[in-house]
């Protein structure tokens, strides 16, 4: 827990135009005790008297010369450890490493590497076996093994170093560090977040948002607090020097973290009739299929598109930066919100669209970086954490190109709750402590709950276009017992998917609810 004093961070919020709650929150989050977070905001003497805070000028936004593109926010001073938006004041520049290198796919045959998030990295086996394969090649690449919080540097296959984790993204947080294999995109001597307004020294880029380096410190030279990353892989500045030395741009990063022990709990495949032409129920923690029909069947899955919309928008988009609607955003939506020319924060437009399923929102987000670039994203994150049978045509899923099996949506919400927890917590309104502050969108809509069930409802989302029918996709506790456990429940092409859900819950709880 962080001792010294948050009053200088909290006149820096407050000048900003943060509310007290929200800057209660992330300064929570940066490590200070929630007791002694409220003690200073009730003892310190604003900078600014309210209303008094002039407008910030909109940033301009400028091509570095590797082509990417930073963009201050002027208003963040929580420091994000692992916030890729700055500039750099040294980038180093040599031609990438280019690698052909073959790695063992999970359960299969080899295959070339994928870069990008990887669940199947949390296996212990599958990691020992990617990492073997590596060193058998000979491959120069860094191994950040989140589990011993070791970081490796092997050179040709032997290792050349071996230094301490001293930090990295809280697990469930909008800033977990994720598992995978990544590349090494950039070198920077000296990588100044302005979504932190810190310096992080020695940063080697492996993700969007997400580096390796350093110990970071604010611009008067302050250490941030030790007990604090968002989402970065961070190193004693003397080790991450040694680091920034033996690795070249586009060398592969193998990012390892172990997921729980597979447990023994065991059931029997049993399911109802249903007028969903596919479905699947199963827990979420062993994999074990409770029932299903069809679950290997492609099909339209609709606004359950919208979740690895989620996804990419977390991993690419700065929340804290507004968007403008353009033209394009005008879709068919059941409650139209937006306007062309009105700005919204990545955060806002976030929760609108998981709740109330706003197609506006969803296309807003690809108007941002192109609608074929971020079609383009989607896929290779589905692809990335094991979906082999989806594709996506569009951002919302009014698009009939938008499919995927019920087996691929139990791998994606399966993965949401492991590795991005929050994004289930935004769809069922149980988002608490939200660093991002309160959405300006008041009493939302929200259509993603089941009516008359007494599970538990954890998350998930709710489509229907007229190719797909009713498509659901969600997570559930059950009880049983040993306590509640969570189960995915995923219906496709259904003519009434509320009470396809419903019968699927309720035979499911008579067939194996034990208490």
């Amino acid at each position: 827990m962080r001792s010294d004093d948050p009053r200088p961070h909290i006149a820096r919020l407050r000048a900003s135009g943060m509310s007290t709650q929200t800057i209660l929150a992330r300064l929570t989050l940066e490590g200070w005790a929630a007791t002694d977070v409220m003690d200073a905001i009730k003892s310190s003497t604003p900078l600014y008297a309210s209303g008094a805070v002039s407008e910030m000028p909109t940033p301009i936004e400028a091509p570095t010369p590797s082509g990417r593109s930073w963009t201050p926010i002027l208003a963040s001073a929580l420091v994000f450890a692992a916030a890729g938006f700055g500039y750099a004041a040294f980038t180093f520049y040599e031609p990438p490493a280019v690698y052909s290198i073959s790695v063992p796919a999970y359960g299969a045959t080899s295959s070339p590497i994928a870069y990008g998030a990887s669940p199947s990295l949390a296996d212990p086996d599958y990691y020992k076996r990617v990492k073997s394969q590596f060193i058998t090649d000979r491959a120069t690449f860094i191994d950040a093994d989140l589990t011993s919080m070791k970081l490796r540097v092997f050179s040709d296959g032997d290792l050349a170093l071996e230094v301490n984790i001293l930090a990295k993204g809280k697990i469930g947080s909008w800033w977990e560090t994720p598992v995978g294999i990544y590349k090494v995109e950039t070198k920077e001597k000296n990588h100044f977040s302005s979504f932190g307004s810190v310096n992080m020294p020695y940063s080697l880029d492996f993700n969007g948002n997400f580096f390796i380096h350093g110990w970071p410190t604010y611009e008067d030279g302050t250490p941030v607090s030790s007990s604090y990353s968002g989402g970065c892989i961070r190193l004693s500045t003397e080790d991450a020097a040694r680091v920034y030395e033996l690795v070249r741009v586009g060398i592969p990063v193998l990012v390892y973290n172990s997921a729980d022990i597979r447990d023994a709990y065991t059931y029997s495949v049993k399911g109802p009739t249903t007028s969903a032409k596919e479905y699947v129920v199963a827990d979420i923690k062993n994999g074990t299929v409770l029932m299903y029909k069809d679950a290997d069947g492609v099909l339209p899955i609709a606004s359950i598109s919208k979740l690895i919309t989620a996804l990419v928008v977390i991993e690419h988009f700065n929340l804290d930066r507004s968007i403008t609607i353009s033209n394009s955003a005008k879709l068919h939506t059941t409650i139209p919100r937006l306007k062309e020319g009105e700005q919204y924060t990545v955060h806002d437009l976030l929760i609108l669209m998981l709740t109330e399923s706003s197609n506006q929102a969803a296309e807003a987000f690809a108007d941002t970086t192109g609608r074929g670039r971020f079609i383009e994203l989607m896929n290779q994150k589905a692809i990335a954490i094991g979906m082999k049978h989806t594709s996506f045509g569009d951002a919302s899923g009014l698009s009939a190109a938008n499919v995927s099996t019920p087996e691929d949506m139990f791998t994606l919400l399966k993965y949401i709750y492991e590795n991005r927890r929050f994004v289930l917590d935004i769809t069922s309104d149980s988002l608490r402590s939200d660093a991002y502050g309160d959405t300006v969108f008041r009493r939302l809509d929200n259509f993603n709950f089941v009516k008359s069930v007494s599970n538990r409802f954890v998350g998930g989302k709710i489509g229907r276009t007229d190719e797909a029918r009713e498509t659901y996709a969600g997570v559930f506790m059950l009880n049983t017992e040993t306590g509640e456990r969570p189960i995915a429940v995923i219906a496709l092409g259904s003519a009434d998917v509320q009470a396809d859900i419903r019968t699927l819950l309720r035979s499911t709880a008579t067939l194996y609810t034990l208490r």
